[in-house]
């Protein structure tokens, strides 16, 4: 319990940090977008590229635990989709809160628990897992939003659903280390130190950007939904996850990464995606800011129950 408090604390610190700097306005508001982006598009996917480029990908590869994973996302799509329509949630609503409920932020809250709780190799197996799974989320995101369209009228752009999939630099960067992993080849020792001082500002920096970002306002008005989609996106997808770890007999050991990325709370994602189809930008925010605050608490949870 010790080492979940001492990992939780410090992480939501720096959380809160980001918060009262830009309430005192030591951040004025229009840093947090480039930040975000020096966060989404280089910091972090450099860690992740040279962490997974430097470990073995076929001694941290497990396939089961990989599946074991997947499967609750979509099983928490289908749950959520059932359990909005019959709350009779509106169509412009339906597609946001069904994302929140299984869109993890995985590249800047997953991660960095996995980092500080599991070390550098829970870190590598991680950022292996988040690379599949945030396949599969923007897959199932676009799907979300594109169902809960006004009307269902809104005529599926492939461009950006290829945008938000392929283009992914997370994904890219877990595929690229992947590949130098299993060929071989060594990073030379100038681009891997120049991405291990990027690596250093990845984490730190998307902490303070997500404290920044959060909104209480928007907490206020939509409460009863974002902590609906709290419940899927905090305890009923990571227990699926714990369940079928169990039932397939994987040691804690193995499937904590996982379980610590089912756990995440929903992604900044969920929000540029609610803007770019038409779907509830204030209940992507909401969604987002509480279930944040409340990771704190169900991190602290699972971490526990996973012993």
């Amino acid at each position: 319990m010790v080492n979940i408090v001492s990992t939780i604390i410090p992480i939501f610190a720096i959380i809160f940090l980001g918060c009262w700097v830009r309430r005192k306005g030591l951040v004025p508001p229009e840093l947090l977008g480039p930040a975000n982006r020096l966060v989404y598009y280089v910091a972090v996917p450099a860690m992740i590229f040279r962490e997974i480029a430097g470990a073995s990908f076929t001694a941290q590869f497990n396939a089961k635990i990989l599946a074991c994973t997947l499967i609750p996302v979509l099983v928490v799509f289908v749950i959520s989709l059932a359990v909005g329509s019959l709350a009779r949630i509106p169509p412009s609503r339906l597609g946001t809160f069904m994302q929140s409920s299984f869109h993890g932020n995985l590249g800047y809250i997953g991660l960095a628990v996995a980092y500080y709780f599991l070390g550098t190799e829970g870190f590598v197996r991680a950022s292996i897992i988040a690379g599949f799974l945030m396949l599969l989320q923007n897959c199932l995101a676009v799907v979300a939003l594109q169902s809960g369209s006004v009307g269902s009228l809104v005529r599926p752009n492939l461009r950006f659903t290829a945008s938000k999939v392929v283009g992914n630099p997370v994904i890219l960067s877990a595929l690229a280390g992947m590949a130098f992993s299993v060929s071989g080849v060594s990073v030379p020792l100038l681009i891997d130190r120049s991405l291990g001082i990027l690596s250093g500002l990845a984490l730190p920096l998307a902490l303070l950007v997500i404290g920044a970002s959060l909104s209480f306002q928007m907490i206020r008005l939509h409460i009863s939904s974002a902590l609906g989609s709290g419940v899927f996106k905090l305890i009923v997808l990571p227990a699926v996850g714990y369940l079928l770890y169990r039932w397939f007999g994987v040691s804690a050991h193995d499937y904590l990464p996982g379980l610590i990325l089912l756990a995440a709370p929903t992604a900044t994602l969920t929000y540029v995606m609610a803007t770019e189809m038409k779907g509830d930008a204030e209940l992507a925010i909401a969604a987002i800011s509480v279930n944040t605050l409340l990771s704190a608490i169900t991190f602290t949870l699972w971490l526990g129950i996973a012993g």
